[in-house]
């Protein structure tokens, strides 16, 4: 996405805030900034730093430390109070780190207030992994979808940029100076831009349901579950489309449709969509219901949960809470463990689980099984014609 215009010190900005076609740069460093709050244990603050971690280098960042504070309740100010913020710039600085970023979301006023304490850009998870999206996006839709969500989350923010100028003032008989002019001037700029992208979005969903109210053909199933669980590998497995299939966050950003065959049951439609995450940004939601859209329209959902994972529980529930609020019927949902490959062999399936390797192929036969099981309850309908690769 190019930026509307560039403030004076975009030479500063972190690589996040640069324009696409920016020239290369040496790859810059992060350090990362948690919070302890009471109750909440200082291992679950780790592992969620853990996966900001991985983010953050996803997104072309070095990341050289991290700071962890424990806290009775969050500075409205500063988000970590300004001594906090002072500390964590001077070990940042020692480091080499040219910005902070926070795993939980910043309000406008405490990114701003953050970076006039620590004169250094302070960022957050969301403005992590919409940059991520943003690097990703390939298709038309996705770069569509993913431009409106930055865009919503930016609008809120462009006082960061100019405040440089409002501080400049103006001359007797200005309306405030030069920068509140050209701050102004951005957020009609932004807002126009975005009401043409939801109507994009609009016309990109009536498309959609047309080409769904046309699928009279084989019952269709949505693989949905949290980020890097495995579902393009398994999609692979299930429809030998050999899409792409990396142990990395986020590696599919656009929903792909394949056929395939369900043993026993006869040809299925698959549908492959985007991963979720905790935290997820709510722009981000909003902007790829489209595409999400598929999980919720699907004849069945199956739902991939890496059991290798430690936390593997509570990227359960995350799923399971966006699945819901995209208005998926939980009686359509099928829970799926997989990287069975990866788990202890003492370690075994409780009652009605299903264990996989998409990897291996381990348990897929048990898979399919359970699939042409849950399908007999389908309505049959007409095959329809889609890529076999």
């Amino acid at each position: 996405m190019q930026p509307i215009s560039e403030p004076m010190n975009v030479t500063t900005e972190p690589a996040f805030y640069r324009p696409n076609d920016s020239p290369a740069t040496a790859r810059e460093k992060a350090l990362l900034v948690g919070v302890i709050l009471p109750g909440q244990p200082a291992f679950v603050v780790e592992e969620h730093l853990d996966e900001l971690e991985q983010l953050v280098e996803s997104a072309g960042v070095e990341v050289v430390g991290r700071a962890v504070q424990s806290r009775r309740a969050l500075d409205a100010a500063t988000f970590i109070g300004s001594g906090k913020a002072l500390e964590i710039a001077d070990l940042a600085r020692e480091r080499g780190a040219v910005m902070l970023v926070f795993d939980d979301d910043l309000s406008p006023s405490q990114a701003k207030n953050l970076e006039e304490v620590t004169k250094l850009p302070a960022l957050d998870r969301s403005g992590v992994i919409l940059e991520i999206f943003n690097q990703r996006a390939r298709t038309s839709e996705a770069r569509t979808q993913v431009e409106l969500a930055r865009l919503q989350y930016q609008l809120p923010r462009l006082t960061r940029q100019w405040g440089h100028l409002s501080r400049q003032g103006g001359g007797k008989g200005t309306r405030g100076g030069e920068g509140e002019k050209q701050l102004e001037s951005d957020r009609r700029l932004l807002r126009n831009r975005i009401k043409r992208l939801k109507k994009d979005l609009e016309q990109i969903e009536r498309t959609r349901e047309v080409q769904r109210r046309g699928r009279n053909g084989a019952p269709e199933i949505a693989l949905a579950g949290y980020t890097n669980a495995g579902k393009s590998t398994l999609f692979n497995r299930l429809t030998r489309a050999g899409a792409l299939a990396e142990d990395r966050l986020f590696a599919t950003l656009d929903a792909k449709l394949r056929r395939g065959m369900v043993d026993g049951a006869g040809p299925a439609i698959f549908a492959d969509t985007v991963g979720f995450i905790r935290k997820l940004p709510h722009h981000l939601v909003s902007s790829f219901r489209s595409t999400l859209g598929e999980a919720a329209a699907a004849d069945l959902v199956i739902h991939l949960i890496d059991r290798s994972h430690p936390r593997w529980r509570e990227q359960m529930e995350v799923a399971d809470a966006v699945l819901a609020d995209l208005g998926v019927d939980p009686a359509q949902v099928l829970k799926v463990f997989n990287k069975r490959d990866r788990l202890a062999r003492e370690e075994s399936p409780g009652p009605g689980e299903i264990w996989i390797s998409a990897e291996t192929g381990e348990g897929l036969a048990e898979l399919h099984t359970e699939l042409a099981e849950r399908l007999e309850a389908v309505p049959s309908r007409h095959e329809r014609s889609l890529p076999t690769g």
